[in-house]
């Protein structure tokens, strides 16, 4: 799509959603000049040294890292973590990063409603940027 396809979306505060004539929704992803905006996902979580491992030597390396986790649960345990201790701290994460995106939202909101920024905001209310 170029640019003489596409409009600016009315009502739309983000400047990359573009309208798509004949299509009557804007894009979900934004247009960008770059192209990894559109690339598939690739997940942060790194698979180590799985892709190394032949199938007939995989039962054995499985073992291997279940004795690893093991040990390296046995020494949290040791130093006086317990589970039911880092499952309520994990609940309590995600609690308070439900809250924090409930806050960012009325930010949001209220920085669209005002015709300024979200960084406006923060100063006004006293806020710093890293909160």
């Amino acid at each position: 799509m170029n640019a003489e396809q596409s409009a600016q979306v009315p009502g739309c505060q983000n400047e990359n959603t573009v309208w798509s004539p004949g299509k009557g929704a804007p894009k979900r992803t934004p247009s960008s000049k770059f192209k990894r905006v559109h690339s598939s996902f690739k997940s942060p979580l790194a698979v180590r040294g799985s892709a190394e491992v032949r199938p007939e030597e995989e039962p054995a390396e499985l073992e291997r890292r279940r004795r690893q986790l093991d040990a390296e649960i046995a020494q949290l345990e040791a130093e006086g973590c317990r589970v039911e201790e880092l499952e309520h701290h994990i609940d309590m994460l995600h609690e308070y990063n439900d809250i924090k995106d409930i806050g960012q939202t009325l930010l949001g909101r209220i920085a669209a409603v005002r015709g300024t920024t979200t960084r406006d905001l923060y100063t006004h209310f006293g806020m710093e940027l890293d909160d």
